[in-house]
């Protein structure tokens, strides 16, 4: 197997979405993906819902914490994924760059949050069946 994608998941807080992608890659893509996330403006903490709704997949959110962009490795990432930051997420060198358009749970009932968890994990997916598409097409 080659080197693992660099993938960096970017939101305002690193609260909620990234660290749920985060979390997300580490459980359908670690053999694919080294996975990082960091926020704008770090909040400090990983949300409880965030933490609650991930352990109800059986991943312990609770070992992560909010992280500031200023802290993240100082590499070119093969992909960093954006959700909502907007102009508050600065330029980071990457192969690809996208932004996700999900909401920001944080203030939503838990039924909408675990929606957004549950899209947030479809998108992991998604993205690692990319890229083990061009790694597959590069052997």
């Amino acid at each position: 197997m080659s080197e693992k994608s660099r993938v960096l998941f970017v939101c305002i807080e690193n609260s909620c979405r990234s660290q749920m992608a985060e979390a997300f890659a580490h459980i359908y893509a670690q053999d694919l993906i080294q996975a990082f996330s960091a926020g704008s403006r770090p909040s400090g903490h990983v949300d409880p819902k965030a933490v609650a709704s991930m352990a109800e997949l059986g991943y312990d959110l609770g070992s992560h914490t909010s992280k500031s962009l200023n802290y993240i490795h100082k590499v070119k990432y093969d992909y960093v994924i954006t959700m909502g930051c907007g102009d508050e997420c600065p330029f980071i060198p990457a192969d690809h760059h996208e932004d996700w358009d999900l909401p920001d749970p944080k203030l939503l009932p838990m039924e909408a949050f675990r929606q957004v968890r549950d899209q947030i994990g479809e998108r992991v997916k998604e993205l690692a069946a990319r890229i083990e598409g061009s790694t597959d097409a590069k052997k």
